[in-house]
């Protein structure tokens, strides 16, 4: 039998899903050692799809539980900003559909914005519904952090449509009319949450890349409102921008020490 050139081997191995498919047997004998690399390469790429489904399949748990206790329409809460010196907090609900599968879907924080980016498309075609709730600056400053996140978390919830009949919230606790679990670091442990995170975080990116066009000093599109150095030191030369939370440190502090040197000026 004629051997197959390396090329060959590496298009027929990209559709074998599974090792005991009689060429892996034939490769095997194969002492080429290109044939032994092409070999070698899908065995490692498999065990990563494996890992990654039995990752996924560990983060449907708290999705399988609940179905099982009859719920249909679980949905995942998530928000992201709660931190950042400037720019909105945003929250998400998604409610995905039974059959929902997506290798590699975790925190949006340990994706790669590419990674994020593909997964956000991905989940906003598949998703049963999928809905985003924005509290801006102004707002946090009136009401509080904390309140501003379970405010946006509470109107991404009551968005959803069809209703949700269940939902899974990462770590806050929330009034709702839902039976729901909130769960510490839940964007980590279940599919709905992580899903919700990475389409809240990626919303709530797209703002502030927008936001530096009109404020490049900034550096938003890098810091995403974050505390850097970077953003530091523009606040101090340039001062702030309608879209700073001047309820948080530094912010604050730079804004009650111009109020106080203009009344040394007057004095």
């Amino acid at each position: 039998m004629k051997k197959l050139l390396i090329s060959e081997i590496e298009e027929k191995l990209s559709s074998i899903l599974t090792e005991t498919d009689p060429l892996l047997l034939e490769l095997e004998k194969d002492e080429r050692k290109g044939v032994q690399s092409c070999l070698a390469k899908w065995k490692k790429q498999r065990e990563l799809e494996r890992s990654l489904e039995e990752k996924f399949f560990e983060m449907t748990q708290y999705e399988r539980n609940m179905k099982g206790q009859g719920f249909h329409f679980i949905a995942g809460v998530d928000e992201v900003g709660r931190g950042p010196l400037a720019g909105p907090v945003v929250a998400a609900a998604v409610i995905l559909p039974d059959n929902f599968f997506l290798a590699g879907l975790d925190d949006s924080k340990k994706l790669t914005e590419k990674k994020r980016l593909e997964y956000d498309a991905i989940i906003r075609k598949e998703a049963i519904s999928y809905s985003i709730s924005i509290i801006p600056a102004e707002e946090i400053d009136e009401i509080n952090i904390y309140e501003a996140t379970k405010k946006a978390m509470s109107s991404s919830i009551t968005s959803l449509k069809p209703e949700p009949d269940f939902l899974l919230i990462d770590a806050m606790k929330l009034g709702t009319p839902y039976p729901s679990e909130s769960i510490i670091k839940g964007d980590a442990k279940s599919v709905s949450i992580a899903a919700a995170s990475i389409i809240a975080k990626t919303a709530r990116d797209e703002l502030m890349k927008n936001l530096s066009k009109q404020y490049p000093a900034y550096g938003f599109q890098n810091n995403m409102g974050y505390g850097t150095k970077e953003h530091i030191d523009a606040l101090q030369q340039y001062g702030i921008t309608p879209y700073h939370r001047k309820s948080f440190s530094p912010v604050k502090e730079m804004l009650d020490k111009n109020i106080n040197e203009q009344l040394s000026m007057k004095i």
